[in-house]
């Protein structure tokens, strides 16, 4: 069954007001700081966000102004969102939205006409309202992801990085645009208790209990997606995989809590990347 769309209800979460009122919609990119605004906990969470979009947009898995990367605000339940139309290069941490799980935004920068993805609210509030250990989630449309994500095979075991994934990957076939709120219930069962999806023919959905669990999946996964890629273009005859047996040890191996939860060793690396990159950057500060 084809699942029922509400495109008036996505143009408004998006705010679109037609194609001629764009030309004269306040889209400008400066946004005056929230840090004296907010928590303390909701700033840091919006810091951790802004630099993860940043690092998705450094390791080439940003497409244009689309996709979405959420955090839960601590101890509420909502999330933080991009803005629909913001360069991954252009979020920043008093950027970001506030949208409640039935798809309110409750905060945005005043004055904006902004809004947000109505894609990103369905698969996000889905995942957020569902899973009370995923506090952060990232979709991603990359060129290696939608590649595999588009292969009947999904993703197989040719590297370790992808090995990792043999029994803790899940798979959500695809439904059309995810703008309808029936498609929720499905993703969620898909997903299960895992915590990486591919979905088919559309791309890749992490998740993790903070952003930087949620960022070192994706990184693994995408990295996986694209060693695929790259191994199977000299054909499926010429690639070898391990043992079962080596598969699965490499599988628990690399699971969380094995030997370490990964993604918090190397978070403080990955925020010096984005520091040194907004030296000079004719972008706004990620953390401002």
């Amino acid at each position: 069954m084809t699942n029922t769309i509400d495109i008036d209800a996505a143009r408004k979460l998006a705010n679109y007001k037609g194609d001629d009122a764009v030309q004269t919609s306040n889209y400008a990119t400066g946004f005056p700081s929230v840090k004296d605004v907010v928590s303390p906990e909701e700033w840091q969470a919006r810091v951790d966000l802004a630099a993860c979009y940043r690092l998705v947009d450094l390791y080439g898995m940003s497409d244009l102004t689309y996709n979405h990367i959420t955090v839960r605000v601590p101890g509420t339940d909502t999330f933080l969102i991009n803005l629909y139309g913001l360069l991954y290069k252009e979020v920043t941490a008093s950027s970001l939205a506030k949208v409640d799980l039935d798809g309110n935004v409750v905060w945005k920068p005043e004055g904006t006409d902004y809004g947000v993805n109505a894609a990103g609210y369905v698969i996000h509030s889905a995942v957020h309202a569902a899973r009370d250990d995923i506090d952060a989630v990232i979709h991603t449309h990359s060129v290696a992801g939608m590649a595999v994500a588009s292969m009947k095979s999904g993703l197989l075991p040719l590297s370790q990085h992808s090995m990792r994934f043999s029994g803790h990957l899940a798979y959500h076939d695809y439904e059309g645009p995810a703008l309808s709120e029936q498609e929720k219930k499905t993703l969620v069962a898909d997903l299960g208790e895992h915590r990486a999806m591919i979905l088919r023919n559309h791309g890749l959905l992490v998740g993790g209990p903070t952003i930087a669990e949620a960022f070192n999946l994706l990184y693994q996964l995408e990295i996986s997606c694209r060693a695929q890629v790259a191994a199977l273009a000299a054909g499926h005859d010429a690639v070898q995989t391990p043992s079962r047996e080596v598969v699965d040890l490499t599988a628990h191996i690399f699971a969380p809590g094995t030997i370490r939860r990964y993604g918090l060793l190397e978070w403080p690396a990955m925020l010096r990347r984005v520091e040194a990159e907004s030296v000079n950057s004719p972008y706004p500060y990620y953390a401002s």
